[in-house]
């Protein structure tokens, strides 16, 4: 008798012993204290191969990217383009004059790039304008300035070591970050050469702090977008020797649609197209008497999410989220009620909460269920399920070096998003789909994250263990 009790509980455990067997060597984390998350399933039969705590609602970070992509697909198709125009009121006279402004009205392309904006002057150039009288002004009615939401996009309003806090704008260019080129000088003891990225002449301001040095010196160089006197400025320090390659570096400007306003101004008049009253960022839609004069399409869709998901985007995600709101002035926070809409009508998917599409937003919760939902819904989509599966990575061939752990097996047989956040808690999250040794399909997802007391968690704590559990899931089947 009193051993029963005992017996009971055992029994009732077995169920979900036999289910954590299929990820006995990712449960060790819970041991260490990080709140975990996971589910393995088959796909076609639904046969669940393992799962811990798969219903327990965690943070994604940016494998919430995969409901943005999902929900894009969903809303635009895989061939959809996003067109960038410049307008105007008025038509340039018989000698190219435009007697009034100029207007590039931003489509919400979120890989709207210097190349697309020289391809729209030279169409600006062949439709006879040669000078314009009036100001060039960046249209971004549709959403932009966007309200920043979380710590590091905040403080990239004034300064920013980084590219991956820009800022929001539905007429930002070069996914709202500025280039600059560092090349070493002729001789050693001279100053760096620093260029714009973009233009011949500079179009962010530069701090040249950079020393070159003899050959084989070494190149350490750091940097730092500021705001000094109401303009972006670029500083830069460090050393470059005079054998080294020139390299390009990347930091997010303060406002993306002023980047662009710059960026555009510079390239027109390198095309020998004169301005006159200078630039002005304007939120209001250009007027229904605007006629087009040039106009540039994006890449399709299918392409937008290959480079959001490979490189987890973020500039991209959150410019997508936003487009998901026909209205315009939308908030980010808008374009996540649009993408929990978009998973409220996927089966068995349950609660989520999502802030932002890029991942950011520490609030975004799901569940590792409800990441495989959202990967099994679209896998049942036959003319989204290509173009979706494309833009997650293979381990073994995919842009991001640190996924490439484990046995072939998992390098070649899974496709994946991970996603990483560092505060206020450490984050790891993957989701994505696998293939079986018999070829059948299965999705998994693992949802790890740290608690105020948990230690750093580095990627091999995850992928190791990950990498070897779905190994023998695959093996088995």
């Amino acid at each position: 008798m009193f051993h029963r009790p005992l017996y009971g509980a055992l029994l009732m455990l077995l169920p979900l012993l036999a289910e954590a067997s299929g990820f006995s060597r990712l449960a060790e984390l819970t041991d260490q204290g990080f709140l975990v998350g996971a589910e393995a399933r088959l796909l076609g039969g639904g046969e669940r191969l393992g799962a811990i705590e798969p219903e327990r609602q965690l943070s994604p970070a940016s494998v919430s990217k995969v409901y943005v992509a999902a929900a894009a697909l969903a809303r635009f198709g895989p061939q959809h383009r996003f067109t960038s125009r410049l307008v105007s009121t008025v038509e340039p006279d018989a000698e190219g004059v435009l007697k009034g402004d100029l207007v590039f009205d931003g489509g919400g392309d979120p890989a709207l790039t210097s190349e697309d904006l020289w391809r729209l002057v030279q169409r600006l150039y062949q439709a006879g304008v040669r000078r314009v009288d009036g100001r060039l002004v960046i249209s971004q009615w549709r959403f932009g300035p966007v309200e920043c939401l979380t710590t590091d996009r905040c403080e990239a309003r004034e300064r920013v070591d980084n590219a991956y806090s820009a800022l929001l704008s539905s007429a930002g260019v070069n996914f709202g970050s500025w280039c600059v080129a560092v090349a070493p000088a002729a001789t050693a003891g001279q100053s760096a050469r620093i260029d714009s990225c973009d233009s011949q002449a500079p179009i962010v301001e530069i701090d040249n702090r950079v020393q070159t040095l003899p050959d084989d010196s070494g190149t350490e160089l750091n940097a730092e977008r500021i705001q000094r006197d109401g303009n972006d400025v670029m500083v830069l320090s460090g050393q470059v020797s005079t054998n080294a390659r020139p390299r390009q570096i990347y930091r997010a400007s303060s406002d993306p649609a002023w980047q662009t306003a710059h960026t555009l101004r510079a390239m027109l008049e390198q095309a020998g197209i004169t301005l006159g009253d200078g630039v002005a960022v304007a939120a209001t839609e250009p007027p229904a008497s605007a006629r087009q004069l040039a106009a540039v399409d994006g890449e399709p869709l299918q392409e937008l999410l290959l480079r959001t998901l490979n490189y987890s985007n973020n500039f991209m995600a959150d410019v997508l989220t936003l487009s998901l709101v026909e209205t315009p002035r939308v908030s980010l926070s808008q374009g996540g009620a649009a993408l929990e809409a978009f998973v409220a009508g996927i089966p068995d998917h349950g609660p989520v909460t999502l802030r932002s599409g890029s991942g950011l937003t520490p609030e975004n919760r799901t569940s590792a269920a409800g990441v495989t939902a959202l990967l099994e819904y679209m896998y049942h989509r036959p003319s989204l399920f290509p173009s979706f599966v494309a833009a997650l990575q293979s381990p073994g061939n995919g842009v991001m070096r640190f996924h490439r752990r484990g046995s072939a097996t998992f390098q070649h047989h899974v496709m994946l998003k991970t996603g990483t956040l560092n505060q206020p808690v450490s984050v790891r999250a993957v989701g994505g789909y696998f293939r079986t040794r018999s070829g059948q399909w299965g999705v998994f997802s693992a949802l790890v994250n740290g608690t105020a007391t948990t230690p750093w968690l580095g990627w091999r704590q995850v992928l190791d263990p990950l990498a070897a559990d779905l190994e023998e899931m695959i093996d088995a089947h």
